[in-house]
């Protein structure tokens, strides 16, 4: 490609290639919750989980954020019009919310779709949400491999930082360190470690037999 014909699509190149990295690792990680991270997801099973409710929300903000980029005239007034309308419907279907300006990066996972929240702040990698999270738009952001279970909130002006879980409807009100778990409402108890896929792996070992 020419140096002229790159600048003519330069603003619209580099957002698509980052939409379609971010999906293809929500897509995986989706493909893994399924499997309880027992192997590489296969194509068949990346397939169906695309089509899953809670991926299709994902992709629906994912394609509203990279629209929000498109400077064509015209162009990026349709786009924006029916992702909205794609996500709207979904929205209806789940009760759940995610900002399209809101900064997620790769692999970021809805595990339970209803009932969420999360408002125009940024989230690093290998995000997991279940249902009832509420993520205000005031906070500071959110670091890598962040696990929130199902009613956690994280409000104010707080950041968590990286491998940290948040126990199910606790209330994040301060700053939370990297590598931590924490606990309570208002969150107070911090304990170490920050590894939810550990809870996987505990559930896909079966159960073991008594002679």
């Amino acid at each position: 490609m020419s140096a002229a014909g790159q600048s003519e699509v330069s603003v619209m190149t580099v957002p698509r290639r980052r939409w379609f990295e971010n999906v293809r690792a929500d897509v995986r990680r989706a493909a893994l919750d399924k499997n309880l991270e027992r192997h590489e997801p296969s194509t068949g099973e990346k397939f169906s989980a695309f089509f899953r409710m809670n991926t299709l929300l994902v992709v629906a903000y994912r394609f509203q954020h990279w629209a929000l980029g498109v400077r064509v005239p015209g162009l990026g007034m349709l786009l924006r019009i029916g992702g909205a309308v794609f996500y709207r419907i979904l929205g209806m279907l789940t009760g759940s919310y995610i900002a399209a300006d809101a900064e997620i990066g790769p692999g970021f996972l809805v595990h339970t779709t209803f009932g969420l929240n999360v408002g125009g702040t940024k989230i690093g990698a290998n995000c997991t949400v279940q249902s009832g999270v509420l993520i205000a738009a005031g906070s500071r952001g959110i670091g890598d491999n962040v696990y929130f279970g199902a009613g956690a909130k994280l409000i104010g002006d707080a950041r968590i930082g990286n491998n940290v879980v948040v126990v199910a409807n606790s209330l994040v009100l301060t700053d939370v360190p990297d590598n931590t778990t924490i606990v309570g409402v208002p969150a107070r108890i911090k304990l170490r470690g920050g590894r939810p896929q550990r809870f996987k792996k505990v559930a896909a070992t079966p159960p073991k037999t008594i002679s």
